[in-house]
């Protein structure tokens, strides 16, 4: 074969070409190609007598015999190289690819294998006597490097055992984040607060880990809440129980639960224990949870407070003046019309699966959620649909009272529920007596009508060219309650 050096450097360019420019884009089409290229050196070489496995000829021409040798040299390492890759990805499961250790690995040990065969082939060097020396040099550097391969033997029982991939949401110990690169030496983890933390192997393989991401489709949380000793332990749990009912955005299955879980000589830790489905709902829902809790303990009269401090005592009219503080109606009310209007309220009791409210009416008065949990579903072609729930400190029925609008969902009692109404003749005096009150309460109303028109009758749309929302709701109510002309005019 003519210039065989020629065609042997040409064939390398190629794959230099192939290999930096990425072509094709496809991984394992460019593999073959290198695999090609590599059997066409291989071919000019074993053609021309330029065996790897000897020295190369033309020992009367220095400068060709060298060339010869780099040649030689050159396609032990496109060996290693592709054999490698070939491993990589025609032998190795998609995970392990991502994580990157055992191909490193085995890299290191294929190159370290090409450059002795090299050394000893092409060379003709000693290999023996170098294998020696190496070994006692890999003794002291291993004594140097002991805490490194420790990492990297960690590493290997990790990727091999797969207590996480890349992706996952873990907690190694007790920090917790989402796993975004593993290597030879540790594995680098993306916490909660946007930092990137770096978990050395040998100390995740000794670590407890809890993967968050398995199963998939179940993801686990939990509140510890600190409660007074004096409370009885089965109203905290029922009302611990309720605020589970309440939130349904947690599933069903694995169950929720709630329990003691120990006692101090200042308070009572409970323990409140959900599911969902997606890792990224944790955040929410734990904060929707904690609320929930709140808000059905200071139902039940169980308050968390600080420990050592005593419990304020709650009379029968500040139970029901606390109530109305809590609904975003009445926050412009003064603590005085707060008092007058809590003397109207009239209690309530309802059983579970009572029906509060039925599509397409108009409500006549106001209900105020004192305990329990009630469930908002809406009638669509395909049947009823659930789309909230509502328990202590919420409020329905003020758009039918206030405007006489009609609401169009269903309000069903979930829990025994204990409710506080305020009749549309008790409001109509209230309001002739705080003209005022009523302005604020359609200003609140406007704000909300986004909300409110999915689920009450929507404005008319000759009115709402000609008013605004905020005028024609404060029109309705004038004439629904029959106030004077100052309210109307505000």
């Amino acid at each position: 074969m003519k210039y065989p050096l020629i065609l042997g450097f040409t064939i390398v360019a190629v794959d230099l070409v192939v290999w930096r420019a990425r072509l094709p884009g496809n991984d394992l089409a460019r593999l073959f190609i290198r695999l090609g290229l590599l059997f066409a050196l291989s071919a000019v070489l074993f053609s021309s007598g330029l065996s790897p496995f000897t020295q190369a000829p033309y020992n009367d021409v220095v400068e060709l015999h060298w060339l010869g040798q780099i040649l030689e040299i050159i396609w032990w390492l496109m060996g290693a190289r592709l054999l490698t890759l070939s491993l990589d990805t025609l032998l190795l499961p998609r995970a392990w690819r991502k994580q990157r250790l055992f191909s490193d690995v085995f890299g290191a040990v294929v190159f370290l294998a090409a450059a002795v065969a090299a050394l000893g082939f092409v060379l003709e060097l000693p290999v023996r006597g170098l294998v020696a020396t190496s070994g006692a040099l890999a003794i002291v550097l291993g004594l140097a490097i002991q805490s490194t391969l420790s990492d990297v033997f960690a590493g290997i029982v990790i990727n091999t055992t797969e207590p996480y991939a890349i992706g996952d949401w873990v907690t190694i110990d007790d920090v917790e984040g989402k796993v975004v690169e593993m290597n030879w030496r540790a594995t680098h983890l993306l916490t909660g607060q946007g930092n990137t933390l770096i978990v050395p192997n040998a100390v995740a393989a000794k670590a407890k880990i809890t993967n968050n991401s398995r199963p998939g489709d179940v993801h686990g949380l939990s509140l510890i809440l600190e409660i007074e000793p004096e409370a009885r332990p089965k109203t905290v749990l029922d009302a611990l129980g309720r605020a589970l009912t309440g939130c349904n955005v947690i599933l069903a299955t694995p169950a929720p639960f709630a329990r003691m879980k120990r006692t101090t000589a200042n308070s009572v830790q409970y323990e409140v224990v959900a599911f969902v489905d997606d890792m990224n709902k944790k955040l929410a829902v734990s904060n929707e949870l904690f609320d929930l809790c709140y808000r059905h303990l200071a139902a039940a009269g169980v308050g968390l407070r600080a420990l050592g401090v005593p419990a304020t005592a709650l009379t029968s009219r500040d139970e029901k003046e606390a109530l109305l503080k809590r609904v975003n109606l009445f926050d412009s009310l003064s603590g005085e019309d707060v008092t007058r209007l809590a003397k109207r309220l009239s209690r309530h009791e309802y059983q579970p699966g009572h029906q509060v409210l039925a599509p397409d009416t108009v409500p006549d008065s106001l209900s105020i959620v004192h305990s329990g949990v009630l469930s908002v579903s809406i009638v669509e072609s395909g049947g009823t649909r659930e789309i909230s729930r509502i328990g202590p400190g919420e409020a329905f029925g003020e758009a039918g009272l206030l405007a006489g609008l009609a609401m169009q969902v269903s309000i069903t009692t979930l829990t025994p529920s204990v409710l506080f109404r305020l009749v549309k003749d008790d409001m109509t005096s209230f309001l002739k007596d705080h003209p005022d009150v009523a302005t604020q309460m359609c200003e609140l109303l406007a704000y909300r009508q986004d909300k409110l028109g999915k689920l009450t009758t929507s404005m008319p749309a000759e009115q709402e060219k000609d008013h605004s929302v905020f005028q024609w709701l404060i029109g309705k109510v004038w004439n629904l309650h029959s106030l004077h002309d100052d309210t109307k005019s505000s």
